[in-house]
């Protein structure tokens, strides 16, 4: 708390009271760490109202009802995306600082505001001021870095299977709001289903305050739920009893970590693999209308493209936790490259349906490559500077994610089609396999063997 609770006079017990009130926290039969990664995905399916997904799939809505040009949009989702790649350094050095208990709610106080005004926008600026704002803080509050953190902080043993877990969050509630606004804009509009998104942001704001920790050493608790073994007992008792993983994570800091050039490689090619899944998300649904295929089944391929990329990610987390991180993400960027050739024959074949599953399939395969990087980083680089460390990777790929949609819109308007999308798409993925092959384990800094000499 900022205050101190001591006892004594009138006024120290009033605040005292209120320590002990804003300290409670649910009694849970299981870890409480697994209450709050759901709690923070709550958080997550509110933020997707405003995530490029989401926008991607249903700005025929908003065209139709605004007439703008695709590009409009596509601007306004780049700005946005911007701003929050800006904010994320700062986010990321208050989430180890501070944890998510006040960032978390106030971003949803924010993003419910802005999900009202969205829904009464009559001009280009007011719908941009309204997205900008709301997208700037959603995505490094209740998306990105802030609910990793929390993952990271939480568990350890399971931590890349946590990680895959918090990384379904986004795709899936981007998925579930894709339909959900499709549906009450069948019935009302697109503005109502966005006051809908804003109430639900706002009745998030208690439970997130009082779920959410900083770390489980805060609340008494130790990572995944391990019981502290007492330090009374014989250390030759205790090392028998101590699995191999309870042995103290070496966390580096974030000046260590910038000058590794595991570091650099990872961000470069996370930022190009992004800046690529956000182009061709954002234009698969226009690539499939413009091919002769409804708004309400072109929205449904990006939807289950999106779910299937999401289920996949827990089973990367759980081999991640077994094998390594990088392997993996090798692997699963192969798989993207043969998933993006899908479009190119859908083109050559002026088949809906093979563009239909090229879709799908290419969610499915590239659904797992942006969170393997998240795995890589911890793998790497430890917790206790986590949130700065991804923080500070923030302004490189939300960039690329901003870029994407506008890259894509620019290629098409210059082209008149889709071919040099897919074509450099393909090429991104391949250039990010380089990278990621060339982004080993870095040695640890010389930091380590003072601390390692002070613990014996």
């Amino acid at each position: 708390m900022i205050f101190e609770c001591h006892t004594g006079s009138l006024v120290q017990r009033v605040i005292k009271l209120t320590c002990t009130i804003a300290d409670w926290r649910p009694a849970t039969s299981f870890y409480y760490g697994w209450l709050v990664i759901g709690t923070a995905a709550t958080g997550a399916f509110a933020a997707t109202g405003v995530a490029q997904i989401v926008i991607g799939g249903i700005q025929g809505l908003i065209l139709d009802d605004m007439s703008w040009n695709r590009s409009t949009i596509a601007f306004a989702v780049t700005a946005g995306t911007l701003a929050s790649g800006i904010l994320s350094p700062f986010i990321g050095k208050l989430a180890d600082r501070y944890g998510p208990r006040f960032l978390m709610p106030l971003a949803a106080l924010v993003v419910g505001s802005c999900y009202f005004a969205l829904a009464s926008i009559h001009t280009i600026w007011q719908f941009y001021l309204a997205y900008i704002i709301a997208r700037a803080i959603a995505n490094p509050n209740l998306i990105g870095v802030v609910p990793q953190t929390v993952s990271v902080n939480f568990f350890h043993r399971k931590r890349n299977l946590v990680l895959g877990i918090t990384s379904m969050a986004r795709p899936i509630g981007g998925a579930i709001n894709i339909q959900i606004i499709m549906l009450i804009a069948q019935s009302f509009s697109w503005r109502h289903a966005y006051r809908y998104l804003g109430v639900f942001s706002l009745i998030l704001i208690l439970p997130l305050f009082i779920v959410m920790r900083r770390k489980p050493e805060d609340i008494g608790l130790n990572p995944d739920g391990d019981q502290a073994l007492s330090a009374e007992k014989d250390s030759d008792s205790v090392r028998s009893l101590q699995p191999p993983t309870s042995k103290p994570e070496f966390s580096w800091e974030v000046r260590e970590a910038v000058r590794s050039s595991a570091f650099w490689l990872i961000v470069i090619a996370e930022t190009l693999s992004i800046l690529t899944a956000g182009a061709l998300s954002f234009h698969s649904v226009p690539f499939l209308e413009d091919s002769g295929l409804g708004k309400g089944l072109a929205a449904t391929a990006l939807s289950i493209s999106v779910l299937l990329g999401a289920i996949v990610n827990p089973g990367w987390g759980y081999m991640s936790d077994r094998s390594s991180p990088r392997t993996l993400g090798l692997v699963a960027l192969a798989a993207t490259i043969l998933a993006t050739s899908l479009f190119l024959v859908a083109i050559s074949r002026d088949s809906i349906t093979i563009g239909f599953m090229a879709v799908i399939i290419w969610g499915l395969a590239s659904g797992g490559v942006n969170v393997l990087s998240n795995m890589m980083m911890a793998h790497y680089f430890g917790r206790n500077s986590y949130g700065a460390i991804t923080g500070l990777t923030g302004p490189f790929k939300l960039v690329g994610l901003g870029i994407g949609p506008a890259l894509g819109a620019i290629l098409h308007n210059i082209t008149g089609g889709y071919s040099v999308l897919f074509i450099y798409a393909m090429g991104a993925y391949l250039l990010a396999i380089i990278l990621i092959f060339y982004a080993r384990q870095p040695s640890l800094p010389a930091r380590s063997n003072i601390e390692e000499d002070s613990l014996i």
